[in-house]
């Protein structure tokens, strides 16, 4: 890889977020900001999450720390008793690669949702793909498995690196 490189990231939050818990342990996003920037050269990295009332802190944290927040309104959803919240961020990241596409030399997609094998095969095929970073190795889509292994990174043995730890 060449650090020269114009590198851009595209980050599934929830996936992301989400993939890490299972393995018990939160993602310190500043350093995961720099990690990226240190191992594939990313210079701009897109981070799309649903926007919710109150986690205001949450965004601005992520601004300060690097990122650019792509937000998606989110709905309320009952379920029997519960209220689900809602706020797929699919489109939006496919949207934007798109839009990016002759703004960077190669992409890091971040995500191990199956949903978006359309946009890295299209990338890889054009090679513009420079990684499909996966938060959990153990737990990601068939539709990805079988997909250029010499492109497939795993974010389980970073924890180490990139878990978050509270100030003491």
């Amino acid at each position: 890889m060449n650090l020269k490189d114009k590198n851009f990231a595209f980050i599934d939050s929830q996936n992301l977020n989400l993939a890490i818990k299972t393995q018990g342990w939160n993602l310190d996003f500043k350093r995961f900001r720099i990690y990226l920037k240190e191992k594939y050269g990313v210079s701009e990295a897109y981070l799309f999450i649903g926007f919710m009332a109150g986690n205001q802190q949450l965004y601005t944290n992520l601004q300060q720390a690097g990122y650019i927040v792509i937000f998606k309104p989110t709905l309320e959803i009952k379920k029997g008793n519960e209220v689900v919240v809602k706020g797929n961020v699919d489109a939006e990241l496919v949207l934007h690669a798109m839009i990016q596409y002759n703004n960077y030399d190669k992409a890091v997609i971040v995500t191990g949702d199956g949903d978006f094998y359309c946009l890295v095969d299209y990338l890889n095929k054009q090679n513009k793909l420079l990684r499909l970073l996966v938060p959990n190795a153990q737990k990601y889509s068939k539709l990805l498995k079988s997909f250029a292994p010499n492109k497939l990174d795993f974010m389980n043995n970073l924890r180490n690196k990139l878990e978050y730890k509270k100030p003491a």
